[in-house]
């Protein structure tokens, strides 16, 4: 035995072993000298970022004089940015990011503008051919599937795109991940939807209860009346309006979870026998009689272009003449303008929307409010008032999103990591697109005319503006 370990100090076959598990400094450093000019094409250089950049080797460029420490990117492997940016696709750096190839620390909504600034310098095809030739220098790293990850990603959905069934099975993928994970970072009340800030310095409960209230009042809501709430999440709307408006009320929805949440509390808060919550599909309802008032909140995102004229006229079934439908949802802007043969080739590329059906709103759809006008319209509905809350979306997501960092220890045992690290995510950029006018939130207030043409509205929005409750 001495022998043997002689002779093999004598071949040097340890220190071969030692060398051939060693990092290879020399590859490491070529790779981080490459990133760093990658980094410089699609961002600029160190002087010129407003945000510094970590490596994952330790190197640290921190930002130029417009820095102001809001947020940090950090690179946590070699090949990060060719995951990234090879190709340029929204989904390849939603999938980087779940997978922990790069992070953000700080500002995630300040960090979604990075997108904006990569697309606005490679407008140079002489630059997107250096950053071409840079990522390819750069490791693949290896398979990281989001799927290996303990997530599954959306399904391929089977049928016809919003038929019942699949419609049923995209609604639950979102909203049945866990109660208890929505709760770490909703309001007390459980509302999954745009607040509504009277002021800066209201915190999330006080605006999602002004929310509702103003949507109460915006209905016109008396006591006695019947209401139908269609999507109505968690109940906080219909437990809201029966509580302090003396209504009857249906809320539909099609999580299994959601109902089971909302019916729990409208027993704890005893109201069951004027509030109900049933597990339907807005196109099967049949209401022995119409209902007075009807509103949705943040449900017709996931109608679908095609079936906003019979969602418009399955609601304006289901309200008697002379009634009221309040239609709260997000709407495309970007989708209205304009767009240049640039802005179409970005697209193509970018291939905007892909990352949000694959993980967090499958089969969801934004069209432009004139679209949405033009549908109600035709099915009936006269369009009495329309009002943009689009800042006040900006404002709910930073809430969120603050609430859900906060809380990332319980988020991840919860729901797991890559779940946390997804919500994190589509919040931040959503906060961005709300802030830049990327996309926008409405609330249409539609009549359906008494026979006669009449409206019961007032004339005036007066009444709208007390102090809320």
């Amino acid at each position: 035995m001495d022998m043997l370990a002689t002779d093999v100090d004598e071949f040097g076959l340890e220190e071969l072993a030692g060398r051939l598990e060693a990092p290879d400094v020399a590859a490491d450093e070529r790779w981080s000298q490459i990133a760093r000019q990658a980094v410089a094409e699609l961002f600029g250089g160190p002087a010129e970022r407003a945000f510094a950049v970590e490596y994952w080797n330790g190197v640290v460029e921190p930002g130029g004089a417009t820095n102001h420490g809001s947020f940090g990117l950090i690179l946590n492997r070699p090949g990060a940015l060719r995951r990234m940016f090879l190709p340029p696709t929204e989904l390849g750096i939603g999938d980087a990011f779940i997978s922990g190839d790069f992070d953000v620390v700080g500002d995630l909504e300040r960090a979604a503008s990075l997108r904006v600034l990569s697309r606005d310098r490679l407008r140079s095809p002489r630059r997107i051919a250096r950053l071409l030739r840079l990522l390819r220098r750069l490791p693949a790293d290896g398979d990281r599937s989001v799927t290996q990850n303990g997530f599954r990603p959306s399904w391929r959905l089977l049928g016809r795109r919003h038929a019942r069934v699949r419609d049923a099975e995209a609604i639950r993928f979102h909203y049945d991940v866990s109660n208890d994970f929505y709760a770490l970072w909703l309001d007390e009340q459980r509302v999954y939807s745009c607040a509504y800030f009277a002021t800066d310095h209201d915190d999330l409960d006080r605006a999602q209860t002004a929310k509702l209230e103003y949507i109460c009042r915006k209905l016109r809501l008396q006591p006695g009346e019947r209401l139908l709430d269609i999507g109505c999440g968690w109940g906080g709307l219909i437990r809201h309006a029966v509580r302090h408006h003396g209504v009857e009320a249906v809320g539909i929805t099609l999580s299994p979870s959601q109902a089971e949440f909302a019916r729990a509390r409208i027993a704890d808060d005893g109201l069951s026998d004027r509030c109900t919550i049933e597990v339907r599909d807005y196109r099967d309802i049949q209401a022995d009689a119409p209902f007075d008032k009807v509103v949705s909140v943040g449900m017709f995102e996931h109608v679908g272009r095609r079936q906003l004229p019979g969602y418009f006229r399955a609601a304006y079934r289901l309200t008697r003449p002379g009634g009221i439908f309040l239609n709260h949802g997000i709407v495309s802007l970007g989708g209205a303008r304009e767009r240049s043969l640039a802005d179409w080739l970005t697209a193509m590329v970018w291939r905007p929307g892909r990352f949000i059906h694959r993980y967090v709103f499958p089969d969801s759809e934004l069209v432009p409010l004139a679209h949405v006008v033009s549908c109600s319209e035709a099915a009936g509905w006269e369009t009495r008032d329309i009002e943009s809350l689009r800042e006040h979306y900006a404002s709910t997501l930073r809430h969120w999103v603050r609430r859900l960092e906060a809380s990332e220890d319980s988020a991840v045992a919860a729901v797991g990591r890559t779940t946390f690290r997804i919500w994190r995510l589509n919040m931040g950029v959503s906060a961005h697109a709300f802030s830049t006018g990327a996309i926008g939130v409405v609330q249409m207030l539609l009549s359906r005319p008494n026979t006669d043409g009449s409206c019961a509205l007032p004339r005036t929005r007066a009444d709208l503006y007390h102090e809320a409750l």
